[in-house]
């Protein structure tokens, strides 16, 4: 489960680490009150739990109340990357000196947590690590040490990050730990010019199977949550293991190792994927109607593909149940099928059988994921 910003933010002013002083507003005429009481002049910043919000317009300064009433206004309702704006944070600007990067997040693959670190913050992030790997540092985290405060320094040391920034390390691993976190992410940390640590923005995953020790969060969510989570919550309901991306490719496949080298495939392709749903051995009718169902509400999703291995559960079993999802399931947007594995001729029989005029076939996942590509860039 992810955080909204604000809800990051108060995370770690709890656990002493400093944040501006912020408001959270759902309406222009309650920003305009917050901005007065903040003193002004304030950053508007669109409360969505996904990345990207300063280039899609949903971060803007704003000098007096009146103009915050007016920015909150523009912001509220927007769309960023499928998620419908439905509240705004409103934070005393700072006047900055220095921008970094730091984060603590899972490695599954080691079993381990990771310190990735940069003292290159800001919204080109991701650019400066594919650009220079070497100015991002990556620091295995022995989870019986944890990060006291002379690991702290080692990381901010190996980063290029001031020395006053292993206390916020300190403190950003104790909200990892003691909040049930996969990832915990502050982007830009900043040094101000008054030479103060503040963490300007901030990124939180929970563990979704510690929910039950989490349930401070759930009710803002249910009231403010119009995107991201929203879908996955439909999902969920649905018995479906679904995570929202941030692309314009729906895929659906059958196994987790699958779905992943799926998701890979389709990047490789130059395309992004918008999705990772495993329907898992079992794609009956209504699994297909239910998976069709949540990627096809998802407005980023330009084109699907359906990447299926017949095992136990047949490929013929699986065009059936494709087939009759199609029956309950308006598809407004072009479908590419791969299936092979048991069964997989007939399977590919009974869809050109169907012959639905957005339905087309590949041999080959990587045929797939290319043709997939091409209808999401054409769209």
């Amino acid at each position: 489960m992810d955080l909204y910003e604000h809800q990051a933010r108060e995370l770690f002013e709890e656990y002493g680490i400093l944040v501006p002083r912020a408001e959270v507003a759902d309406s222009a005429k309650e920003a305009r009150a917050c901005a007065e009481r903040l003193g002004g002049r304030v950053v508007v910043k669109a409360q969505v739990k996904t990345g990207g919000r300063g280039k899609a317009g949903g971060v803007k300064l704003a000098s007096d109340p009146a103009a915050a009433e007016l920015t909150a206004r523009q912001i509220l309702g927007m769309d960023i990357k499928g998620h419908t704006v439905g509240a705004v944070m409103l934070a005393q600007p700072v006047e900055i000196d220095s921008e970094f990067y730091v984060s603590y997040v899972l490695d599954r693959a080691q079993g381990r947590f990771v310190a990735i670190a940069s003292a290159e913050g800001g919204m080109d992030i991701e650019e400066v690590a594919a650009a220079r790997p070497e100015a991002v540092v990556r620091v295995p985290i022995d989870p019986f040490e944890g990060v006291p405060r002379k690991k702290a320094a080692e990381i901010a040391a190996a980063a290029g990050l001031p020395d006053a920034a292993a206390d916020t390390l300190t403190a950003l691993w104790n909200v990892l730990i003691r909040e049930d976190a996969l990832l915990v992410e502050v982007n830009p940390l900043v040094r101000t010019a008054r030479g103060e640590i503040l963490a300007l923005d901030g990124k939180v995953t929970l563990d979704d199977n510690a929910r039950f020790r989490q349930v401070r969060w759930g009710a803002w969510d249910e009231t403010h949550d119009q995107g991201g989570d929203g879908l996955e919550a439909v999902a969920a309901a649905k018995g479906l293991n679904y995570v929202k991306l941030d692309g314009e490719v729906g895929v659906i496949g059958n196994g987790a190792g699958l779905v992943m080298s799926t998701l890979d495939v389709v990047a490789g392709c130059g395309a992004r994927p918008a999705n990772f749903l495993d329907i898992g051995g079992g794609a009956s009718a209504q699994t297909m109607a239910d998976g069709l169902s949540v990627i096809l509400s998802d407005p980023s999703v330009t084109a699907v593909f359906v990447n299926v291995f017949g095992g136990i559960t047949a490929c013929d079993a699986v065009a059936d149940g494709i087939v009759r999802a199609l029956e309950s399931v308006r598809l407004t947007k072009p479908l590419v099928v791969r299936l092979d594995g048991n069964n997989a001729a007939r399977g590919r029989a009974i869809l050109g059988e169907r012959a639905h005029p957005l339905v087309e076939q590949a041999t080959t996942m990587d045929g797939a994921a290319r043709r997939a590509a091409e209808l999401a860039h054409a769209a």
